[in-house]
């Protein structure tokens, strides 16, 4: 964390010449209070000082401030949350929330994304693997008209498998080093099997076909919501698998939920979400522009809808969606499959407790499930539940480290509601 906030800060001091050009001397006063409370939260962060209030009066700051007095309410009367002595997964939610405060309270730079650099980076570092996956769509919707429904859930198991390895881009978990994807998945998905500890994609191919079975007449409505993880290559994926979705018609509709501001380094916003469509518009190559112009004609007819909501960028977990956010809840319930990618979704999801490894997954949700849930990630952090007896305990003794290094993933599905 303080290597993340150290690369921020040098971004930030990197941009003053910008910030000058766009906004003359006030941009220049916006830069060194940015950089005066970024080197603050610095020090409190790397002394161990108490959690603080937010300031900044933005829609979501009283849950924020809210949720501090409940961390009190759990400690003797003395004692206050503080940096190293709070839950991991708040403390890590509330740094790049501080982040964000430190710009709203720096205007006129107050939009400024301190990530984006390296998240286009990201990007344009895994141009052969996006011309790979472009070309492999395009070549296999030539195709489909011919396919049987066998060939039809190979091709969708592929892409899944795709969808999860690309998760492995996470530049949160590099400190926002390079980490971007530089050869095609699709050449090593077979040997990248075995690694697979949970798989639970005939179940999914099982809930797309029962709805899409249920058509009558002129066809329900299908839909498939993909709550997001990373920008770069990993959106790519998504996108990829979410044209699947409609071409092989598991889907009528795909909602997408990305981040409401810059969040855990390369998390996907608004504008990584659109930026990236007018990338592959505007490439120099046949089938990324075809992508684009598809995607966004997607967009267009409404077979594609991009959610924002602030609930992602709070600390709660998603068992209190239902209380804190019923809104997304309800919006969750119209869903007929929701995909959860990545590793802070998970963690998200159960609590980020030290579970047992044979838990079933329906229990760590605690209760959490709008609709059929699927988590798709490569294992970075320290929970995971639902293996079979034995394996995460053999996993710790001969890998000390397979839950934190993305060498592993999986697809896991809580079926029922």
């Amino acid at each position: 964390m303080p290597q993340i906030l150290t690369k921020a800060i040098d971004t930030v001091h990197r941009n003053k010449h910008k910030f000058f050009e766009d906004h003359g001397e006030e941009g220049m006063e916006a830069e060194k209070r940015a950089l005066s409370f970024f080197s603050k939260l610095r020090n409190e962060m790397q002394t161990d000082k108490p959690i603080i209030l937010l300031t900044d009066n933005q829609p979501d700051t009283d849950f924020w401030n809210q949720y501090l007095h409940y961390q009190k309410s759990l400690l003797k009367d003395a004692e206050q949350p503080s940096w190293f002595k709070s839950p991991w997964l708040y403390v890590e939610c509330y740094m790049y929330r501080r982040i964000q405060e430190g710009f709203i309270l720096s205007p006129p730079i107050s939009e400024f994304d301190v990530f984006r650099e390296v998240k286009n980076e990201s990007f344009f570092q895994s141009q052969a693997a996006i011309i790979g996956l472009c070309t492999y769509l395009q070549d296999l919707k030539k195709k489909i008209a011919q396919f049987t429904e066998n060939q039809k859930q190979e091709e969708f198991f592929k892409l899944l498998q795709v969808c999860l390895w690309g998760n492995k881009c996470d530049l949160s978990i590099s400190g926002g080093l390079d980490n971007a994807q530089k050869s095609s998945i699709l050449n090593s998905l077979e040997s990248l099997k075995p690694f697979v500890l949970v798989n639970d994609m005939e179940s999914v191919w099982t809930i797309l076909l029962g709805s899409k079975e249920s058509e009558t007449g002129k066809g329900v409505k299908k839909r498939v919501d993909i709550v997001l993880d990373n920008a770069g290559f990993e959106l790519l994926t998504d996108f990829v698998l979410a044209d699947v979705l409609l071409s092989f018609k598991l889907a009528s509709e795909v909602h997408f939920h990305g981040k409401c501001m810059p969040w855990f380094v390369s998390d996907t916003t608004k504008h990584d979400f659109d930026w990236t469509i007018k990338q592959l518009l505007a490439a120099n190559h046949k089938w990324m522009s075809k992508c684009g112009a598809n995607w966004k004609e997607n967009l267009h007819k409404n077979y594609w809808t991009y959610h924002e909501h602030l609930f992602w960028t709070l600390p709660h977990e998603f068992s209190s969606m239902a209380q804190t956010a019923p809104d997304l809840y309800s919006e969750l319930q119209k869903s007929d499959l929701v995909i959860f990618k990545g590793d802070l979704n998970y963690r998200k999801l159960t609590g980020d407790r030290k579970w047992e490894f044979a838990v079933s997954f329906p229990q760590a949700l605690t209760k959490f499930h709008p609709a059929p849930l699927c988590s798709i990630r490569t294992l970075k952090a320290d929970v995971q539940v639902g293996l079979k007896s034995g394996v995460g305990e053999q996993l710790s003794s001969t890998e000390p480290d397979w839950m934190v290094t993305g060498k592993y993933g999986i697809i896991q599905l809580c079926a029922s509601v």
